[in-house]
C-alpha cells in the first residue's frame, strides 16, 4: 500500500517537473478555460506581517531610474536625505507601515450585516412554518384544560405521600 502511494507520488512529481512553469495564463485546447499562473515557491516571497517584521525580499523587485538613483543616494549619509526620500526608500522595501497593518478594517460591518440577514430569513421561515406547516396547538395546552386536569388529579388523590396531592389541604380547599 505504501509502495503504491509512493509510486503514484513519484509519477505525479515527475509529471509536475516535466510541465514548464507558466508565467502567464494559457488557454488549454481540450478544456477551453484559463489555466492559473503558477508561483515558484522556492524563491523568496514578499509579505506584510506584524509578527515577522522583515520579509524575505523587498516589496519592489524592478526599480525605475528614480528608485535606482534613490538607492545610490541611500549608500551615503542619511542626514542628507529628505523626509520624502526616506519615505520613498521605505516604500521600496515595504508595502505597508505597522500603523497601516494595524488599522482596523470595516469587514466586521459586512459580517454583522450577513448575520442579521440570516437571522431575519430564519425568523421569516419560522413564522411561515408556524402559520402554514405546524398543526393547531392541542387542547391540552389551554389553561382551562390544565385547571380541569389538576382538579381531577387532586380529586383522585394522585401521589398523596410526596406528590402535589400531599401539598393540597382538602379541608380548606387550598394549597398548604
Amino acid at each position: 500500500m505504501l509502495r503504491l502511494t509512493a509510486e503514484r507520488m513519484g509519477s505525479l512529481l515527475a509529471r509536475r517537473a516535466a510541465m514548464p512553469l507558466a508565467t502567464s495564463s494559457a488557454r488549454m485546447a481540450s478544456h477551453g478555460h484559463e489555466v492559473a499562473t503558477t508561483v515558484d515557491m522556492s524563491k523568496p516571497l514578499y509579505y506584510d506581517r506584524k509578527d515577522t517584521p522583515l520579509p524575505d525580499r523587498a516589496y519592489k523587485d524592478v526599480l525605475d531610474t528614480a528608485d535606482k538613483g534613490l538607492k545610490q543616494k541611500e549608500k551615503g549619509p542619511w542626514g542628507q536625505l529628505s523626509k520624502e526620500e526616506k519615505i520613498a526608500l521605505y516604500r521600496i522595501m515595504f508595502c505597508q507601515t505597522y500603523a497601516e497593518m494595524k488599522q482596523p478594517s470595516d469587514e466586521w460591518k459586512t459580517v454583522m450585516g450577513g448575520i442579521f440577514i440570516l437571522l431575519g430569513l430564519t425568523g421569516l421561515i419560522v413564522w411561515w412554518q408556524s402559520i402554514y406547516v405546524y398543526p393547531e396547538r392541542p387542547r391540552t395546552f389551554d389553561e382551562e384544560w390544565k385547571a380541569k386536569q389538576l382538579k381531577r388529579m387532586l380529586d383522585m388523590r394522585i401521589n398523596p405521600v410526596e406528590g402535589f396531592s400531599a401539598k393540597w389541604d382538602y379541608e380548606k380547599g387550598q394549597w398548604k
